[in-house]
């Protein structure tokens, strides 16, 4: 599902949640939201073994630069039986929130 920063800080208010970051390492030292962990997933085999070692029952709330790759990211979350999976609409770009770098 995909929200808008509004739409993704009202759902993440009441929540416990991950916030995944699936840019680069290199995107995401210069800057990522916080409390983010990154998974890259322009690095296929790092990014399935990460999937497959995070818990399917917990919410996730996953980003990228535009949000293109963090769609593509939820589909695949959804694909391994995760539920609760939500990307933010414009990505990092049109974060208006803290950024740690």
């Amino acid at each position: 599902m995909n929200l808008s920063q509004s739409e993704w800080t009202e759902k993440s208010a009441n929540k416990d949640f991950v916030i995944l970051d699936v840019r680069t390492p290199e995107e995401f030292i210069e800057g990522h939201i916080p409390n983010s962990q990154l998974l890259d997933i322009r690095n296929p085999q790092d990014f399935m073994e990460g999937v497959n070692a995070l818990d399917s029952s917990k919410t996730y709330f996953v980003y990228c630069r535009s949000g293109a790759r963090s769609a593509q990211a939820c589909q695949i979350f959804k694909l391994n039986g995760f539920d609760s999976c939500y990307n933010l609409l414009g990505g990092i770009l049109e974060w208006q929130g803290e950024i740690n770098s």
